[in-house]
C-alpha cells in the first residue's frame, strides 16, 4: 500500500491551487473538501469514495493520530458536525485540503490551533475495503495493474 499512498499524496499535491467550490466535483469547475478527496482517490487509485465527508468517515479503518500515515483521511468539525471537513494527510503533521469559499486547495499544519481544536479523527482507506458494495481488490489491481505501465 505504500506506493499507492504515495500516489494519493502526489495526486493531492498536484491539486494545490485549484479553487474551492461548494459541491464541486472537478478541478475545472472547482472542488469542495470531499469532492477534492473523492477526485484524488478516483484519479490515482480508481476508487470511488462516498460523496460527503461524513460518509467518508465510515469507510476504511480508524487510525489514531499518533499512527497517521501519508494518504490517510483526516477529519475536522468545522460546521458543528463531527465529520464536516476532510483532507488528505501527507506526513509531518500536514494535510492537503480544499478549505472554504474564496480559497484554493492548500497544505495546512494540523498543529495550527484552528485545526488542532477541530480534529475529530482519521481513516485509512485500504484497497481491500469494499466501497459502495464493490470489492475493490479486483478493481484496484486492474486499475493499478500488475504490468507496471500505469
Amino acid at each position: 500500500m505504500a506506493s499507492k499512498a504515495g500516489d494519493v499524496v502526489v495526486g493531492a499535491l498536484n491539486m494545490i491551487g485549484v479553487r474551492y467550490r461548494w459541491g464541486g466535483n472537478t478541478p475545472d469547475s472547482g472542488l469542495d473538501c470531499s469532492g477534492f478527496v473523492r477526485y484524488v482517490f478516483q484519479d490515482t487509485l480508481g476508487m470511488t469514495l462516498p460523496r460527503r465527508a461524513e460518509e467518508m468517515s465510515r469507510v476504511g479503518e480508524k487510525v489514531r493520530v499518533s499512527e497517521l500515515k501519508p494518504g490517510d483521511l483526516v477529519f475536522f468539525n468545522t460546521m458543528r458536525r463531527s465529520f464536516s471537513h476532510v483532507g488528505i494527510y501527507i506526513g509531518d503533521n500536514k494535510f492537503v485540503h480544499s478549505p472554504s469559499t474564496g480559497s484554493t486547495i492548500r497544505v495546512d499544519d494540523m498543529d495550527n490551533s484552528y485545526w488542532e481544536k477541530r480534529y475529530t479523527g482519521a481513516r485509512r482507506i485500504e484497497a481491500t475495503f469494499p466501497i459502495d458494495g464493490v470489492d475493490l481488490r479486483q478493481r484496484v489491481s486492474a486499475t493499478i495493474g500488475g504490468n507496471g505501465d500505469n
